[in-house]
């Protein structure tokens, strides 16, 4: 299945207020049920067992209104790792207020290196092209004092099938346009692996694991610090 790019309607804040906040729920939903809030906690977790952390402060790149975030934490804390959350996103009308927000581009992250410990997004990467990808990463890379986290959708075409089948439940036609739209646009692991030179990012080694439902997790690691 070729990837193709198909503009998505919440990119761009197509629609009236009321059918913006349908989409940000339908998100919601999807991550709830579909394996975003699993797929994070597990990614977060590896981090901070590899690197023996019982907290981490973590900025998470087009957070949106921070729901994930908000669930991610929760389960975290039960599991004796306390997560301290910043969300930044490219419009405040997609925040709510609920965590430390910020409004910037994530190609152009405005922090000092190593101000977190860990950069994340979740349903980002497949809006932007391999160039893009690559500054997204290096940026990462370049605020996290550990790791870049991806947590994203993988291209297949039953992955399309599905949303597509899904319609009926979306909440917002902006969801109806946009789930498929973003499945189609989405990266498999092998383009994920090609596109990512870890010396070009600045990453030690790259990981890239699957989980439920056609979610795919990427952790970009830096060089654990010494503790000379």
């Amino acid at each position: 299945m070729k990837r193709v790019v198909v503009p998505e309607l919440l990119d761009s804040d197509s629609g009236t207020p009321r059918e913006v906040a349908g989409s940000l729920a339908d998100l919601r939903m999807f991550n709830r049920r579909f394996g975003g809030v699993r797929a994070m906690i597990a990614l977060l977790r590896e981090v901070a067992h590899e690197r023996r952390l019982n907290q981490l402060d973590w900025l998470d790149v087009a957070g949106g209104p921070g729901d994930l975030a908000a669930l991610t934490q929760q389960s975290l804390l039960s599991l004796g790792i306390t997560l301290r959350p910043v969300i930044m996103d490219r419009a405040r009308s997609h925040m709510n207020g609920a965590h430390d927000n910020v409004c910037a581009d994530a190609l152009a992250l405005p922090f000092r290196d190593q101000s977190f410990d860990v950069v994340s997004s979740s349903l980002f990467v497949h809006h932007l092209e391999p160039q893009e990808l690559v500054r997204f990463a290096t940026e990462g890379l370049r605020v996290a004092r550990h790791a870049f986290i991806i947590n994203d959708l993988i291209r297949d075409r039953i992955h399309l099938a599905l949303a597509l089948a899904g319609r009926p439940i979306y909440r917002s036609r902006i969801t109806r346009h946009d789930a498929p739209a973003s499945i189609r646009r989405a990266y498999t692991k092998s383009e994920i692996l090609e596109i990512f030179d870890p010396a070009e990012i600045g990453a030690s080694r790259i990981s890239v694991n699957t989980f439920y439902l056609y979610r795919m997790g990427v952790i970009a690691w830096k060089e654990e610090p010494s503790t000379i």
